[in-house]
């Protein structure tokens, strides 16, 4: 597996007033090479505590979790994170702010930068607009600017939180479609969160669902729909069934389930 996490547990301490939150709770994962594996789950399960403990930047108090077989203990140059804002530079140019993950790592010389900061902005369908600033783009378009960001440092894992709840419906559908083609070309090892379960089910092999706080893993779905997708499979009987199905699980209601998810040994 590229990704492996074996019994996570993850505790908040609230200073205020000397508690202690149990965010994550004996959490479990996998992720094959090359796989788009989707989380969802209600809101406060601990879905981006997840994602950012994957990305090394919060502690955990149990468990491990490992990359190709090596323990993650902090940030690294493996992983790159694509957040729900765009987080651009405005100082910078889409081409500067493509290229700025790459400078800090130090790892591409200055002929590499420039070409894969060319490959990307055009692999997301932004060449022409290498000068602009972000300023002058819609957030959709900022969006792609931070996905071929992170593309271009050459990460393993490609960590995406929530990256189109930001987005119009129309904008966010489109954007859904423009990332499996991007996924496609890439091939890429995907972690994606998002409270949209029919997303999930349009872009993802599995869908995971966690329960409430403290977040566990409920169910796993394999998503049997095959590739390339088009957003005309979100009217079909079948993905409909398996959206209603992963919502019961979500709302925690199992006499709802129309059909059954993989069970999770916890």
């Amino acid at each position: 597996m590229k990704l492996q996490i074996v019994g996570l547990t993850k505790r908040y301490y609230v200073e205020r007033d000397g508690r202690q939150v149990l965010a994550l709770s004996d959490v479990s994962l996998s992720v094959a090479d090359g796989e788009f594996l989707a989380i969802v789950g209600p809101s406060g399960c601990g879905k981006t505590t997840l994602l950012n403990i994957v990305a090394g930047l919060l502690p955990y108090d149990v468990g491990a979790v490992s990359i190709d077989g090596h323990r993650i203990h902090g940030p690294g140059v493996d992983r790159s994170v694509v957040f729900q804002n765009a987080s651009l530079l405005p100082w910078r140019t889409i081409a500067g702010n493509v290229r700025f993950g790459m400078e800090l790592q130090k790892r591409f010389d200055r002929l590499a930068m420039g070409e894969r900061t060319e490959y990307f902005i055009k692999l997301v369908g932004l060449a022409g607009f290498e000068r602009h600033y972000p300023s002058e783009l819609s957030g959709g378009m900022q969006q792609r600017v931070n996905l071929a960001r992170a593309l271009a440092s050459d990460p393993t894992v490609l960590l995406m939180d929530e990256p189109f709840a930001a987005l119009d419906a129309q904008t966010r559908e489109l954007m859904q479609t423009e990332l499996l083609k991007i996924w496609t070309a890439a091939q890429k090892t995907v972690l994606f969160i998002t409270h949209q379960i029919n997303e999930a089910l349009y872009l993802a092999d599995r869908v995971a669902v966690m329960s409430a706080r403290p977040g566990r893993v409920k169910g796993i779905f394999e998503i049997p729909f095959e590739r390339p997708r088009r957003l005309s499979m979100k009217r079909d009987p079948q993905f409909l069934r398996l959206e209603d199905a992963i919502w019961a699980l979500v709302e925690e209601t199992p006499e709802r389930l129309g059909m059954a998810a993989t069970p999770v040994r916890q």
